[in-house]
């Protein structure tokens, strides 16, 4: 009981805790577990503040940079844009407004990974443990999480390469193969799209292999205009042609059409049918509507100029049944 509460030889030791403790409180204990129970813990603390103080300091940072303001946000000017002129207003902003957070999100994720890793790294230290084994034992888990959670990975490595290279962003009309639509939203693991009849698609970034924008850069109008053999096709084709250039330069064609359309000539024959095809450059996005005003369009000079359909009123199409009793 004596040996115990002797006094130890650290208690001699000048600018120690051991001798400050030991001053302090005169309990040969303390003094003498003093490095365990105030030395290590402060350190450990002063370690987690300065992580917890860098990592502040990082997310701030990261989130001043993704802020609009009305502009472009600053994480994005390094980056390539990839967006179609027929965005604009509340759709563009809100697309770099998702595209900024997203970016945003994954650097504040991996600043705390990359801080707190070194803080637990060197609280281990300062507790003498050896990190030799702690780290063979985490790259092996790794591994099996690795293969456990491959498709996870893959999924959220997709989303980060598309979102660095703005392979398409909210408001693009896109093709993913299994799915056509508006993109409404762009997350790290999944795609969120709407079709034309109003349906919801989630399609996991990673099995998208390929991605079809029609929202980038320019589109092409493909109008097919159907024609009787016994029309006069030259006549048909100018006539569309005239029609579509004029259509073009009013309103409201003339803000969507970007060239002159021009008029191909025969597309497709058939045993009823002459197809001739007109094209038009237009704004990205806007093809479906510059098609079907420029059919009404020239539909209504057809009748004038009496320029008749493969299928003549009254006269069932082939294969059709008619069911009247």
């Amino acid at each position: 009981m004596i040996e115990a509460l002797s006094e130890p030889k650290c208690v001699n030791e000048v600018d120690t805790w051991c001798n400050t403790v030991f001053q302090w409180s005169e309990n040969p204990w303390l003094a003498k577990y003093a490095d365990m129970l105030i030395a290590k813990p402060l350190q450990i603390l002063l370690i987690v503040t300065v992580a917890l103080v860098v990592r502040w300091l990082a997310h701030r940072t990261i989130g001043r940079l993704s802020q609009t303001n009305g502009k472009p946000p600053k994480l994005l000017q390094p980056l390539r844009e990839q967006r179609g002129e027929a965005l604009a207003g509340e759709t563009l902003a809100e697309r770099r407004s998702q595209r900024a957070r997203t970016i945003g999100s994954v650097l504040k994720s991996l600043a705390s990974f990359v801080v707190f890793g070194f803080a637990l790294i060197y609280a281990l230290k300062v507790l003498g443990i050896d990190l030799g084994p702690l780290i063979a034992s985490a790259g092996i888990v790794g591994v099996a999480l690795g293969f456990g959670a491959q498709n996870l990975v893959r999924d959220f490595l997709s989303g980060v390469f598309m979102m660095i290279e703005d392979q398409y962003g909210v408001g693009d009309w896109v093709d993913l193969g299994e799915a056509t639509g508006t993109v409404e939203t762009v997350g790290l693991r999944v795609t969120t799209l709407r079709d034309v009849n109003g349906t919801v698609w989630y399609v996991r970034n990673g099995e998208i292999l390929r991605v079809g924008n029609s929202s980038q850069g320019y589109a092409v109008a493909v109008v097919d205009l159907p024609v009787a053999h016994s029309s006069d096709v030259k006549k048909a084709q100018e006539v569309a042609g005239t029609v579509a250039t004029e259509a073009a330069c009013r309103e409201p064609l003339s803000s969507d059409v970007l060239e002159e359309p021009e008029m191909l000539g025969i597309n497709q024959i058939t045993s009823d049918t002459i197809t001739l095809r007109l094209t038009a450059k237009v704004r990205p996005g806007q093809q479906w509507s510059v098609q079907r005003k420029l059919r009404a369009e020239i539909k209504r000079a057809y009748d004038v100029e009496s320029i008749k359909p493969p299928y003549p009123a009254g006269r069932l199409m082939p294969n059709s049944e008619n069911h009247q009793s």
